[in-house]
């Protein structure tokens, strides 16, 4: 990102992106709460300067994630009680994501125990060798580029993420551990606008989106 701010607190239309994020799962009634993992030494000032300021009510608790991004996902699930029975997971630099992409992920996982969201792959994809030459074209008919929410049956995704240290293994997004224990996990359609804001290019491009959801843009 080049910048010397952490890219969740990066200010989109004025606001932390971390901020646009939760308001739509605050303002989702199928989400009852929402456990904000952040950086250790983030917890107290994300407290007062994202939770309380914005009056992010459903945010019932804040915790430490770990070295990598699985780790975090996992110290939010261990923290859990048995009174929840669905879980959503979802990357807090995707702030354009919809109440109703939220709300179908998981009256889905309902049904399916586990889903995710996606969109296809547009563009032709080749593996390319170490040499630099191409080695072949994929054919892209089923191929998904795999975004979030990823939402499961708690119990689901508790046991997977118990096998997963217990097996020493790191996937690159939640489902996977799912997927290795036997369980098809359900694709569902996303939106090619729900971004994953990591660079600089992502921020310019969603203050565009910003101004396009909200009737600001003018086309020049």
């Amino acid at each position: 990102m080049e910048s010397g701010v952490p890219k969740q607190y990066l200010l989109l239309g004025g606001v932390p992106i971390l901020v646009h994020t939760l308001r739509v799962f605050q303002e989702t009634q199928s989400v009852d709460d929402i456990f904000l993992v952040l950086p250790a030494g983030d917890l107290e000032e994300a407290r007062q300067k994202i939770v309380k300021k914005y009056k992010l009510t459903k945010v019932s608790r804040i915790l430490a994630g770990g070295k990598h991004r699985q780790d975090s996902v996992k110290n939010g699930i261990e923290a859990l009680g048995a009174e929840y029975d669905m879980v959503v997971i979802h990357d807090g630099v995707r702030p354009f994501v919809s109440r109703e992409l939220v709300d179908i992920a998981i009256r889905e996982a309902a049904e399916a125990a586990a889903t995710t969201v996606g969109v296809p792959v547009r563009d032709t994809v080749k593996a390319v060798k170490v040499d630099g030459f191409v080695d072949r074209t994929i054919k892209r008919d089923k191929l998904w580029l795999t975004q979030t929410p990823q939402a499961f049956v708690a119990l689901v995704i508790k046991e997977a993420y118990r096998r997963a240290y217990e097996d020493n293994y790191y996937g690159t997004d939640d489902a996977v551990l799912v997927e290795r224990m036997g369980i098809k996990v359900k694709m569902l359609s996303g939106s090619y606008d729900n971004i994953k804001i990591t660079t600089s290019t992502d921020l310019k491009w969603g203050e565009l989106l910003l101004k396009m959801r909200d009737g600001n843009y003018s086309g020049v």
